[in-house]
C-alpha cells in the first residue's frame, strides 16, 4: 500500500465486533465504508451529503405557512394537520398497542410512484406524489448505487423522545432481499442493530447530518432494528427511507 493512500479516510466511527462474519472497507469512488456483517451488508457515508444539501433539507422539510421553522417547538403543536407545509405532508399516524390507540411517537409522510403504497404496524400509507426535492435526493443516492427506487418513508423525529421501536423492514411487498438507502439530516442520533437470534449482538451506527445508511442483502431477514430515545436530543432530525414497493 502506498503511504498516501486513503489519506483523508474518516475513521469508523462506531466499532465492529472483533469476530468472524465482519469486516469494513473504505470505498474512494463514493468516500463510505462497505460493511460486511453476518447475513448482511450495510454501507455507511458520514457525510454522503454536503452541509449545504444537508441544510437546505432542514429548511425544506419544515418550512410552512404558519410559523417560522427556526423557533417553533414543534412539540408544542397539538394538531400537526392544521400546519400547512409548503413542501412534505407530514401526519401523525396513530396505533394501537396494548388495547389503546396511541399516536406514534414520530411524524411520517409517504411519497412515491402512483399505486406504491405501504402498510406497516397495520397503517397503510398511499403515496404522495414526489416533489422536486425528494428526488433530487433520491437521484443522489441512485447515481452511487445500482438500484433505482419508487417510493421514500419519511420520518421526523422532533426531539430525543420521538423514537422507534425494534423491527425489520421485511413485509413482503419489499421483496426478498431489500436495498433500503436511509438518508439523514439533524441531529444525530444512534440508529441500533441486534441479530434476531442473539439480542446481545449489537451495532449502534451514530446517524448524523448527511449521513447516508445503505442496507442490503439478506439483513432484514436475521436482523432487526431500532431508534431510541435520547433525553439530551433537543432538536429534530429527518430520517428518509428510500425503497422499492412491489404492486
Amino acid at each position: 500500500m502506498d503511504l498516501f493512500d486513503h489519506l483523508d479516510k474518516p475513521p469508523l466511527p462506531f466499532c465492529l465486533p472483533g469476530q468472524d462474519g465482519y469486516k469494513s472497507g473504505w470505498s474512494d469512488e463514493i468516500s463510505g465504508y462497505h460493511i460486511t456483517v453476518p447475513n448482511g451488508q450495510l454501507f455507511y457515508s458520514e457525510s454522503f451529503f454536503s452541509k449545504t444539501v444537508s441544510d437546505r433539507c432542514l429548511e425544506y422539510f419544515q418550512d410552512n405557512f404558519n410559523f417560522n421553522w427556526r423557533d417553533v417547538n414543534w412539540k408544542d403543536i397539538s394538531d400537526v394537520a392544521r400546519v400547512n407545509f409548503r413542501n412534505i405532508h407530514w401526519k401523525q399516524d396513530r396505533i394501537k398497542l396494548y388495547g389503546k390507540d396511541l399516536p406514534l411517537p414520530r411524524l411520517t409522510s409517504w411519497y412515491g410512484d402512483p399505486g406504491r403504497c405501504y402498510t406497516y404496524s397495520g397503517i397503510t400509507s398511499k403515496p404522495n406524489h414526489w416533489n422536486d426535492g425528494l428526488l433530487y435526493l433520491k437521484r443522489m443516492i441512485e447515481r452511487c448505487f445500482a438500484v433505482q427506487f419508487n417510493s421514500v418513508l419519511l420520518n421526523w423525529y422532533r426531539d430525543g423522545e420521538d423514537y422507534l421501536n425494534w423491527h425489520s423492514d421485511d413485509e413482503r411487498a419489499l421483496g426478498e432481499n431489500p436495498t433500503i438507502a436511509s438518508a439523514n439530516f439533524g441531529e444525530t442520533r444512534d440508529f441500533v442493530l441486534r441479530r434476531k437470534d442473539d439480542k446481545a449482538q449489537k451495532l449502534v451506527i451514530p446517524l448524523k447530518h448527511g449521513t447516508l445508511l445503505v442496507m442490503s442483502g439478506s439483513l432484514q431477514h436475521f436482523w432487526e432494528h431500532a431508534v431510541p430515545k435520547r433525553k439530551k436530543v433537543s432538536g429534530s432530525r429527518f430520517n428518509l427511507t428510500f425503497r422499492n414497493v412491489r404492486l
